[in-house]
């Protein structure tokens, strides 16, 4: 396997121009007077963490976006595209679903627990184990694939187009740019800056696409004729390897909704938010923007299969696309695009990984701590892990591609927890020996999967896998449950045998669940017409 750094010192892109040069330094020169601007208010732990619960729906919607839309999409869309075809889009459109539906049902019960995090729920649910552990876990997956999943991938991009850039110094470097503004300004110069970076992510991108068009003359018909077929269609046999149908229905949902609702980086918008409703539209806005990528990172990978047979590495294709067909100037929008969707995904995941540990591990022990104290400390700990991720990022090389790296990890490690999280949320008979027990037994299982993987023991698509995980937790979680009754009399009043208090769930208005409805509606209507 040729590694991608390797690709990247070898030049197989061409460099910048001046003029791309310059709209690079414009757009950094944006950035650093914006965090400056909201780096003045030197925020307590309050407004480092949840920006004082004051978010309005643009800057959730958009911020949202930007944080997700990182450069492991920019590199890994594409690719996965010209490899295996548009059946990556459904990573994005089941987003759309879930964020929907967790708008809904789900984000209304944590504005009403006034909750700073995602586990708290868990403690209220269950009690402080579960909820350091999914804390611990969600701390893991934040810095050693989203926060390092991001810097690789920005530096592969720009070590492709900057002469004698060398992938572990460029990773700390763009660690260390994105790691300052977080530490100063907190949730607020992160939402902020990603509404700048979302727009030039949804520019470049659409640019790039009209260009790449442009090779097939516009037309679809010559696109349909050029692209093979099982490259522009979403839903794949059983035996695709990039994505078969059964993954599709029973393991994105899983995927999709540890990521946009027990996320803390995603869920840390929602949770600042200034009301529910605030909340449930800043999801829509951002579920509509979810299904652009189809038209703006995937197919164009899926018409550079068409253009491009020569390329050793699925990751180069987008860098390929901006070096063949960007002319001076578009090309350094596109890269400030790349520079938008790491910083946006870097800040976001330091964050609320800063967040996490504050909350959930050294508040617990130190409950006297003022919120200046805890706004100290988190920007410590965002320092912290950022060098971490810096030093994490460069071994992503020795994997076989990035996209690959971030789907299968989170289909192993998130299934268990979507599963007790569920089972807690909506269940009066799951108690919290039975959900640590059960979550537990799941990774053990998940584990066992893993390594039979890696043995050539199964090829079970990591989808399907997913899906598997989460029935299987569920089944243990109940087994433990009944283990647990045997002979033990339980009264509904046991505080651990009731759900989710909902009685504080802020309402969400009966236009903005219209609105829901609506986008449901379009987005089944989008996978119908790509089939």
């Amino acid at each position: 396997m040729i590694a991608a750094s390797e690709i990247a010192q070898e030049g197989h892109v061409s460099t910048l121009t001046t003029l791309d040069y310059s709209v690079l330094c414009g757009y950094g020169l944006i950035v650093v007077a914006l965090c400056l601007m909201v780096a003045k208010r030197s925020p307590d732990s309050d407004e480092l963490f949840l920006a004082g619960r004051s978010l309005g729906p643009m800057v959730i919607g958009l911020s949202l976006f930007a944080s997700n839309i990182s450069s492991t999409t920019l590199i890994g869309l594409p690719g996965a595209a010209w490899e295996y075809g548009i059946s990556v889009a459904n990573y994005e459109w089941m987003a759309s679903v879930i964020l929907l539906l967790s708008a809904l049902f789900i984000v209304p019960v944590f504005l009403g627990q006034r909750l700073t995090t995602v586990p708290e729920i868990m403690e209220k649910r269950f009690d402080p184990r579960m909820r350091r552990y999914l804390s611990g876990t969600s701390l893991f997956l934040s810095i050693v694939l989203d926060t390092a999943g991001s810097l690789y991938a920005g530096a592969l991009v720009l070590m492709l187009f900057i002469p004698g850039l060398s992938l572990a110094p460029t990773c700390a470097a763009m660690a260390l740019f994105a790691g300052v503004y977080t530490a100063l300004g907190g949730l607020r110069a992160v939402v902020y800056t990603d509404v700048l970076q979302a727009l030039v992510l949804l520019i470049g991108s659409l640019i790039l696409t009209i260009i790449v068009f442009q090779e097939f003359d516009y037309s679809w018909s010559n696109l349909v004729s050029r692209v093979d077929a099982d490259h522009l269609s979403l839903i794949r046999p059983l035996d695709d390897p990039s994505l078969p149908w059964l993954g599709t229905l029973i393991g994105l949902p899983v995927l999709g909704f540890y990521y946009w609702t027990m996320n803390q980086y995603v869920a840390q918008r929602l949770l600042g938010a200034r009301s529910a409703d605030a909340a449930a539209k800043g999801a829509m806005l951002a579920a509509a923007l979810k299904l652009l990528p189809l038209f703006l990172m995937v197919l164009p990978g899926a018409m550079a299969a068409a253009l491009f047979t020569d390329l050793e590495r699925a990751d180069t294709v987008f860098p390929r696309l901006i070096s063949e067909y960007a002319p001076p100037g578009i090309a350094g929008l596109m890269v400030a695009g790349l520079l938008a969707a790491i910083m946006s995904s870097v800040d976001s995941t330091l964050n609320s990984a800063s967040t996490l540990f504050i909350v959930d591990f050294v508040k617990p022990k130190k409950p006297h701590l003022s919120t200046q104290q805890m706004a100290k400390l988190g920007r410590i700990s965002t320092i912290a892990l950022m060098v971490f991720a810096a030093l994490w990022a460069p071994a992503i090389d020795n994997f076989p591609g990035l996209f690959a790296y971030l789907q299968q990890a989170f289909s192993y490690v998130a299934p268990p927890l979507a599963a007790v999280f569920l089972a807690g949320f909506f269940s009066r008979r799951i108690t919290a020996p039975a959900a640590l027990r059960g979550v537990i037994t799941g990774h053990v299982i998940s584990l066992a999967f893993f390594l039979g993987a890696q043995l050539g023991w199964h090829n079970i698509h990591f989808t399907i896998v997913a899906g598997l995980l989460f029935a299987l937790t569920l089944v243990a979680t109940l087994a433990w449950q009944g283990w647990i009754n045997r002979g033990t009399t339980i009264t509904t009043t046991d505080a651990q045998w009731q759900t989710v208090d909902t009685r504080n769930a802020q309402p969400v208005a009966l236009p903005v669940k219209i609105g829901i409805v609506t986008l449901l509606v379009a987005t089944a209507c989008l996978v119908l017409a790509f089939w």
